[in-house]
């Protein structure tokens, strides 16, 4: 796929290729809930909760909603348990998707995990009520196109949301962070996965990624309605917001 630029920079950030991250992710599946849990210190979960929260907020009881870039499934689960009627959750890595439907038989959960292309999802137009990502955007190759892609598959008035990362820019805590998130993240993420370049690549996508007004702006670009998003974790991660047009 070629890479589209906007008038918000590159929409493929550090990503090498599509393959390459699926590789990577297929690896890092035994430690990656764990890793999740040390770099966050465990407000990747509050997070979630606060995104599912959202999907289902304007369809109680009866939201119908697909989680791309599910990974392991802990947003798709979350989702459930905040109320939605149905659940799928896609990922293009075949080993986070085993270990995600592995997770649902032991809970019980009746969501849904498929295999599928966050550039080329396989379903119509206008399927969901709400589609959330979560840590996933900025491993995808072309931005715009997946923002695109996932704008597609939400009813009229459905939601689009987004938990991501966000280059962090606070001027007097930021050295400090970057310390932290560019030394010490990829050696525990290296020590405890083995995978050492797996997490050498994260600090970089953040860095490559667009900043959280940068990001507000792609969305709007593509079509979304009453875009919003709050910061969380002292500004080094954003939730956002949008609706498609009814």
């Amino acid at each position: 796929m070629g890479v589209t630029v906007t008038n918000n920079g590159p929409s493929h950030g550090a990503i090498r290729s599509g393959r390459d991250i699926r590789r990577m992710f297929d690896r890092i599946v035994p430690r990656y809930d764990l890793m999740n849990r040390v770099m966050t210190g465990g407000r990747d979960a509050v997070w979630r909760t606060m995104v599912a929260r959202k999907a289902v907020a304007a369809h109680p009881g009866g939201a119908k909603v697909l989680d791309v870039a599910t990974g392991t499934g802990d947003l798709a689960f979350a989702i459930r348990e905040a109320g939605a009627a149905q659940v799928t959750g896609v990922d293009f890595s075949r080993e986070m998707i085993l270990s995600a439907r592995n997770k649902a038989r032991r809970k019980g959960d009746p969501s849904t995990f498929l295999i599928a292309d966050a550039l080329h999802l396989p379903f119509a137009d206008a399927t969901f009520d709400a589609c959330t990502v979560s840590f996933g955007l900025r491993n995808m190759v072309d931005y715009d196109a997946a923002l695109r892609e996932m704008t597609r598959i939400l009813r009229p008035g459905g939601m689009f949301i987004c938990l991501e990362m966000t280059p962090f820019q606070r001027p007097i805590v930021g050295p400090l962070f970057r310390v932290y998130f560019e030394r010490i993240v990829p050696l525990v993420g290296g020590a405890l996965s083995g995978d050492l370049s797996a997490y050498r690549y994260l600090p970089r996508s953040v860095e490559a990624f667009p900043t959280a007004h940068d990001l507000a702006e792609r969305m709007r670009g593509i079509g979304l309605e009453h875009v919003r998003y709050s910061l969380l974790g002292f500004g080094a991660v954003a939730i956002h917001s949008g609706t498609r047009p009814e």
